[in-house]
This record gives structure tokens, sequence and C-alpha cells, in this order.
């Protein structure tokens, strides 16, 4: 493994983190790629495995899990389950590279135990959890049931917020995507 480092950005659904981390992919001279995370779930609409998530099957998944092959995973629901894996940083520190992440609170806390010098853990903070249920219910893709569940999410990942290197509040998203090339970027720079 290189130097390169791994930029993580965990938030609720709906705060734009994946928003922000495309953004963050457009600045080529970031040198950043996207880390794809591996999952058990059955794919959605035109997923593509090796561009969406590496998909595998439950017993796969637990296979990789014996054999040490996850950076990071979790079960989200029996049987489902998502992660990082360690052959996906290789591959990308290969390319002289750094790892940017879009992943889940306890995935983005996972990563930066593991590397704690190589790592800068973002949260994306919203303004408050009503402009969240806002957003969410604005995107017009889930259940009420759905939404509710998102919310209770939400608050647990918010209370974890102040683990994290840096909260980057997002009231305004261009604000929020300049304040974080200039996050992202000053920490590129850091030498180890």
């Amino acid at each position: 493994m290189n130097n390169g480092k791994l930029i993580v950005f965990s938030a609720p659904s709906g705060s734009g983190k994946t928003t922000i981390v495309k953004h963050l992919l457009e600045q080529k001279e970031l040198h950043l790629d996207f880390s794809i995370s591996a999952t058990s779930r059955e794919k959605r609409g035109d997923e593509a495995h090796g561009k969406d998530y590496y998909f595998l099957s439950a017993a796969e998944f637990q296979a990789k899990i014996a054999a040490n092959e996850f950076v990071e995973y979790e079960e989200v629901y029996k049987d489902n389950y998502y992660g990082t894996l360690k052959t996906e940083l290789e591959r990308i520190w290969a390319l002289g590279k750094h790892v940017i992440f879009d992943i889940d609170v306890i995935g983005g806390l996972n990563i930066k135990k593991q590397f704690p010098n190589k790592t800068l853990a973002v949260f994306v903070s919203p303004p408050s959890v009503e402009e969240l249920e806002r957003r969410l219910r604005f995107r017009q893709t889930e259940t009420d049931e759905k939404i509710q569940m998102r919310l209770a999410k939400a608050e647990r990942e918010i209370a974890e917020s102040n683990k994290f290197d840096v909260i980057l509040k997002n009231y305004d998203l261009e604000i929020a995507k300049n304040d974080a090339y200039t996050l992202v970027h000053d920490y590129l720079k850091m030498v180890e």
C-alpha cells in the first residue's frame, strides 16, 4: 500500500453527502477515486457490478469476512451486508490516487479507527431534522414508514457526529461543496 489517503464522507440520508462526493470526484487535481462498496443485497434498477457495488451473495460475503478480506463491514439486516474490500483500497492506491468514501456513519468511523493517521473523516450535517425530512419527502422515492425509519436513524447518526474530524454543515449546497473542496485540498497537502 502506498501513501494514498482516505477521505470519508458520512451523513444521514438526505444530507447531501453523495452530491458533495460527486463534486469532489470531478476535481481532477485532487486525484480522488471512489471506493465501490460490496453488498449482499439484490441489484436495483440498472445498477452494475463493479460500478455501483460489488454484488455478492450472503454466502460469498460471509466467506470474505472469514478470510479477513474487508477493511470494514456491517450486517445492516439479516444476511444484508455492506462493506469495503481491502482490494478496493489497493486498486485505488495502485492508480496513485486517494480513496473517497460515501459511507454510513458506522462504516466511516470504522475506517477512521483502522487508519487514524491516513483518514479525514467528515460528517455532513443537515440544517435540522425537519429540513432532512423535507428533503427526503421532496425526493418522492420512499414510503412514509421508510422516511420515519430514516429520520430515526438520522438522529442516532447525528449523535455520533462529534466522533468525526470535521462537521461540515450543509445549509447551502454550493457553500458546502466549496467548504468540502477546501477541507480535502488542505488535508491532502499535509505531509504525514
